[in-house]
C-alpha cells in the first residue's frame, strides 16, 4: 500500500472521503472522533488518588505525632489517641481536597492554553482546539502555527516548517503539494507532509489530516510533549525554605518543652506528646497547599477577566512589573480597521461608514463619487484580490474572518458595489504572503483573457522605492520626483489624522515571465493609498492612567508611521509633553547601551520590527525594570521569551508566541493586562496575609506553652486542643483570606521589588508582635482561671483554649489590611465571615456538647467567662488596630 506522501491530492481526498473545498460534515466528524479518539498524545499516568491522600501524612512531624498517638493508645489513653487520629485524618482530607482542587485548576488551564487549529467543516472555516481535530479535516496553516496533526499538504505558498521537535534539525524545511514517488522516505524527506508538533515559520498552506494522536510520527516516536513537570514558583521555593527553618525551630522547641516539663515533674509521656503537638503547631503544614490553592484560584479569577496564566511564576512577577511594552493594533485599539480616506489620481477621497458596516460612500469635496471614477474601482478590486480575508455574517452582522487590515480593504470594496462575484473572473496563480520583515504581500493574477499581472500591497515606505510608474487617469506613466513628493505629502497628511497607510501597486506580466519572488516585485506601477483607522479602545485611556498611578510606565510599540503613532499616543494620554518617540531606523543606529541612556524618556516606538523589540526589552531590563512585553507574530517570540512577563494575544497571536509567553490575553485588550497586574498584586498580598495569620497564630501557641513551662505552671493546653486550633481555627480562615478582594490602594502603590523577602514591609514584626500578644492574653486567661480555681485544671485549660481560638479569629480581620483593621469593611469578604462563624460554632460544640468534653478536656463556660475571654482576645487586634502599622 502506498504511503500518504506518495499519493496525489485527489487520491488522498478519495481515500479520506473529503474534498478540500467543503471539508468534513458534522456527522463525519462525530463518526471519526468515535473511531480515532482525541488528537492527543498519551501522557504519563496521573498519580493515583490514594497516593495523593497518603502523601498528606509523609510530613516528618505528622509521622512523629502518629507514633506518639500509637504509644498513647498502648498506654491506655484511648480517648486522646482516637481524637488525635481523627484530627490528623481530617487534616489529611482537607490537604487532599486542596491539592485536587489546585490540580483541576491547572488541568483546566492547560486546556485553555492548548494550541488551536483552523479547520474547514460544513464548508465554513473555524477555530477549534487541536485535540478536536480528526482524520480528514482540512486544516489551514499560517506562519506561527503549530501543526495540530500529521497532514498531507495540498496547497503551499512559500510554506516552510521547523521540525526540530521531530528530527532535531533546526533549519526550516520548504514544503510543496506534489506527490513523491520514492519509497521508504524518512520523515524529514517527506516534504509534502506536515507533522504534528512542528512549527510553520513562513508562508501559508492547506493540508488534509491523515493521522492524529498516537497515529502520528510524533506519537510513534513517543515524544510526550504534554509531559511537563510542575516547576515550583519562586514564592513556593521561598516557603519550602521557610518550612525547613520552622522544622528546626519546632524540633528545638520540642526538646526544650519536654526537658523543662520533665524537670518540673510532669510525666515523660505527657511532656513528649505536648512537645510533639507543639512542634506540629509550629509548622503550618497547610501553608504550601494553601499557597497552591490561592495561586490556582487567583488564576481562575484571571481567566474570568480574560487573562490565561501559562506559568504560575508570572502571578508573582506581575506584581513587580514596572514597564508594559504594548502593541498598538488590537491591544490599545479595537482591531476593527476602517478605510476613511483613499488617495487615487492625485486626489483625496473621504470614505463614510465605520467598523464592519458595508454601507458607505466615497466623497470628493463633499460630493459622492461613483464606481466609474478613474482608477478607483481598479484600486479597490486589486485590494480585494491581494487579500486573505473574507466577510462572514453572524446574527445579521458582518465580521471579518482574517487579518483586520485585509478586512478593511474588503469592506472598502463592498462600499462601491464590488462583491466576491466581482473577483470570480480572476484566478490567483501565486501568492507571496505578508511577513513582518518584507512588510508587503503580492499575488500573481490571471484574468479571463489569460493575461497575467502582479498586485502588491504594503507599507508605502517599502513599496514606493519599488515603483517606477504610476496610474494617472487611466494612463500609466513614469513616476517623477514631484509625483513622489505628492504621494509622501498625502501619507503625512493621513498620518497626522492618525490614519494608517497602505499602498497598492501592480505590474503587467508576460505569460512566459518567471514567477520567482526575487524578480517579481520591481518596476511596479503605483495606483493609490488607503488611509485607515483602528479606533482606540474606550477603556484603554483609563487603564493607562491607572498603571501610571501604580508606578508602571506604558510604552506603545507599533509598525505604523511615526505621525500616526504620535497622534494615537497623544489621544490616549500616553505621551507626556517631554516624551520621546523613536523610529525603527534610529534603533538600527543605536546599541543597547545607547538606547539604555535615553529609554526612560521614550514612550512610543514607531516603524518597529520584531527584532527591535528584543533590543527594547534588554535596554529596559538593564535599567532595572521588570518588563511586560506583548506580541502576536512568530518573530515576537524571542522578545516575549526575554521579557520578565511575556504576553501573547489569544485572538491574533500565533501558537509559537503563546508558547513563549507566560500570559495570554483572550481578548487582546490592554485593559486586561492592567486587570492581570492588579490581580497578580492582590494574589501576592493575600498570600502574605495568610502567612501573617498562620505564623502569628503559631507564635501565640508556642509562647503560651513556653511561658507556662518557664513559670513552672501546669500545661495551659493539652495536645488535642493544640491540634484542634491548628486544624479548625487556622485552616478555614486562612483559606478565606486567599479569596480577599484587592485593597483600594493596590494600584496606587509602586511595583514590588522582585528581591523583596516574604517578611518585608514589617511583616516579620507584625507576626512576632501579634503572636506575642496572643500568647500573653491566652496565658493571662489561664492564670486567672487556674488561680481562682486551682482544683479544676480543665476549667483553666478551657479558658486558655477558648481565648486562644477567639484571639486568632478576631486577629484574622486585622490581617486583611496593611494599615488599620478599621480600613476595611469586614463583610467585603463573606467567605471569611462564614469561615470565622463556622470556627466559632465548632468551638461551641467542643465546649458545650457533653460527649466531646472529655475528648477535648473542656468544660462549659458562663457569661462572665465569655466577657473576660472576649475582652482579652480583642486586645491584640485593638492595641494595634487603632494605629497605622
Amino acid at each position: 500500500m502506498k504511503k500518504w506522501y506518495q499519493l496525489d491530492v485527489e487520491r488522498v481526498e478519495q481515500q479520506l472521503h473529503v474534498t478540500t473545498s467543503k471539508g468534513l460534515s458534522s456527522k463525519q466528524v462525530e463518526q471519526r472522533r468515535k473511531q480515532y479518539g482525541d488528537n492527543t498524545l498519551e501522557a504519563e499516568k496521573n498519580t493515583s488518588k490514594w497516593l495523593i491522600f497518603l502523601k498528606q501524612f509523609q510530613d516528618f512531624m505528622v509521622i512523629v505525632l502518629l507514633a506518639a498517638t500509637l504509644i498513647a493508645g498502648m498506654l491506655g489513653e484511648y480517648i486522646d489517641a482516637i481524637a488525635i487520629m481523627i484530627i490528623v485524618l481530617v487534616n489529611g482530607f482537607i490537604g487532599y481536597f486542596q491539592e485536587q482542587k489546585a490540580e483541576k485548576s491547572l488541568e483546566k488551564l492547560k486546556e485553555l492554553s492548548a494550541p488551536m487549529a483552523n479547520v474547514l467543516r460544513d464548508q465554513k472555516w473555524g477555530k477549534i482546539s487541536s485535540r478536536e481535530v480528526v482524520v480528514g479535516d482540512i486544516v489551514k496553516l499560517n506562519s506561527g502555527d503549530r501543526i495540530p496533526a500529521d497532514v498531507r499538504i495540498v496547497k503551499a505558498n512559500n510554506l516552510e516548517t521547523e521540525e526540530s521537535a521531530l528530527t532535531g534539525e533546526s533549519l526550516p524545511v520548504m514544503k510543496h503539494a506534489t506527490a513523491i514517488s520514492r519509497n521508504d522516505l524518512d520523515a524529514q524527506d517527506q516534504v509534502n507532509m506536515g507533522f504534528m508538533g512542528t512549527l510553520v515559520t513562513r508562508g501559508s498552506g492547506v493540508g488534509i489530516v491523515v493521522g492524529t494522536g498516537m497515529n502520528t510520527v510524533m506519537g510513534q516516536i513517543a515524544s510526550l510533549m504534554a509531559n511537563t513537570k510542575k516547576v515550583p514558583t519562586p514564592l513556593e521555593r521561598k516557603l519550602a525554605e521557610l518550612g525547613k527553618i520552622l522544622i528546626v525551630v519546632a524540633l528545638f522547641l520540642t526538646v526544650l518543652v519536654v526537658a523543662l516539663g520533665v524537670l518540673q515533674g510532669h510525666p515523660v509521656y505527657n511532656m513528649f506528646l505536648a512537645g510533639v503537638s507543639l512542634a506540629v503547631a509550629a509548622i503550618p503544614e497547610g501553608l504550601p497547599a494553601i499557597v497552591t490553592v490561592a495561586l490556582s484560584l487567583g488564576v481562575q479569577r484571571m481567566i474570568r477577566k480574560k487573562a490565561i496564566v501559562r506559568k504560575l511564576s508570572a502571578v508573582e512577577t506581575l506584581g513587580c512589573a514596572s514597564v508594559i511594552c504594548s502593541d498598538k493594533t488590537g491591544t490599545m485599539t479595537e482591531n476593527q480597521m476602517t478605510v476613511k480616506e483613499v488617495y487615487v489620481n492625485d486626489q483625496n477621497l473621504h470614505v463614510t461608514g465605520d467598523g464592519y458596516n458595508i454601507s458607505g460612500d466615497y466623497l470628493l469635496n463633499g460630493k459622492v463619487v461613483d464606481r466609474e471614477n478613474s482608477n478607483l474601482e481598479k484600486m479597490l478590486l486589486y485590494g480585494m484580490l491581494c487579500n486573505n480575508a473574507s466577510l462572514q455574517v453572524k446574527k445579521g452582522k458582518y465580521y471579518v474572518d482574517g487579518d483586520p487590515t485585509d478586512g478593511a480593504l474588503v469592506i472598502a470594496a463592498r462600499k462601491i458595489g464590488l462583491t466576491p462575484m466581482s473577483s470570480e473572473d480572476y484566478k490567483i496563480i501565486k501568492e507571496i504572503p505578508f511577513d513582518s520583515d518584507r512588510k508587503r504581500m503580492s499575488v500573481v493574477v490571471e484574468d479571463q483573457n489569460h493575461k497575467r499581472f502582479l498586485i502588491t500591497k504594503g507599507a508605502p515606505d517599502v513599496l514606493l522605492p519599488r515603483c517606477t510608474y504610476l496610474f494617472d487617469n487611466e494612463q500609466r506613466r513614469v513616476l517623477k520626483p514631484k509625483d513622489q513628493e505628492k504621494i509622501e505629502g498625502a501619507i503625512d497628511e493621513m498620518a497626522e489624522k492618525a490614519l494608517r497607510t497602505i499602498a497598492i501597486s501592480m505590474r503587467p506580466l508576460s505569460n512566459e515571465e518567471s514567477l520567482d519572488m526575487a524578480f517579481l516585485e520591481k518596476n511596479l506601477t503605483f495606483i493609490g493609498l488607503y488611509g485607515m483607522i483602528d479606533p482606540p479602545r474606550k477603556e484603554v485611556k483609563s487603564a493607562i492612567e491607572e498603571c501610571r498611578q501604580a508606578g508602571i510606565k506604558t510604552v506603545m510599540i507599533t509598525g505604523d508611521h511615526v505621525k500616526t503613532a504620535r497622534a494615537i499616543a497623544t489621544n490616549l494620554n500616553l505621551l507626556p509633553d517631554n516624551g520621546l518617540v523613536l523610529e525603527g531606523y534610529q534603533l538600527n543606529q543605536m546599541s543597547v547601551e545607547e538606547l539604555e541612556d535615553i529609554i526612560e524618556d521614550v514612550y512610543v516606538f514607531a516603524r518597529v520590527t520584531p527584532e527591535h523589540k528584543l533590543k527594547i526589552v534588554k535596554a529596559f531590563q538593564e535599567r532595572g525594570h521588570i518588563v511586560a512585553m506583548t506580541g502576536d507574530g512568530v518573530n515576537d517570540a524571542p522578545a516575549i521569551k526575554a521579557s520578565d512577563i511575556g504576553i501573547s494575544m489569544g485572538i491574533s497571536g500565533t501558537d509559537v508566541t503563546k508558547e513563549a509567553s507566560s500570559l495570554v490575553l483572550m481578548d487582546d485588550n490592554f485593559a486586561t493586562i492592567k486587570a492581570a497586574i492588579k490581580e497578580g498584586r492582590n494574589i501576592y498580598e493575600n498570600i502574605r496575609k495568610f502567612i501573617r495569620y498562620l505564623l502569628a497564630s503559631n507564635v501565640g501557641e508556642i509562647l503560651v506553652m513556653l511561658f507556662a513551662m518557664l513559670l513552672a505552671m501546669p500545661l495551659p493546653l493539652v495536645p488535642v486542643q493544640i491540634l484542634w486550633v491548628n486544624l479548625v481555627t487556622d485552616g478555614l480562615p486562612a483559606m478565606a483570606l486567599g479569596l480577599d478582594k484587592p485593597e483600594d490602594d493596590v494600584m496606587k502603590k509602586g511595583p514590588r521589588n522582585p528581591k523583596e523577602g516574604i517578611f518585608a514591609r514589617g511583616l516579620g514584626w507584625k507576626i512576632i508582635s501579634r503572636g506575642f500578644l496572643i500568647g500573653i492574653v491566652t496565658l493571662i486567661a489561664f492564670m486567672l482561671a487556674y488561680q481562682n480555681n486551682p482544683d479544676n485544671l480543665i476549667y483553666g485549660q478551657t479558658m486558655a483554649f477558648t481565648t486562644l481560638v477567639m484571639a486568632q479569629l478576631i486577629h484574622v480581620f486585622d490581617c486583611r489590611s496593611e494599615n488599620s483593621v478599621f480600613d476595611r469593611n469586614p463583610f467585603e469578604n463573606m467567605y471569611l465571615v462564614l469561615a470565622v462563624l463556622s470556627s466559632v460554632l465548632l468551638l461551641l460544640v467542643v465546649i458545650y456538647w457533653a460527649p466531646l468534653q472529655p475528648v477535648f478536656h473542656t468544660t462549659a463556660l458562663g457569661l462572665r467567662d465569655w466577657m473576660l475571654i472576649l475582652g482579652l482576645s480583642s486586645l491584640p487586634t485593638v492595641l494595634f488596630g487603632f494605629t497605622k502599622k
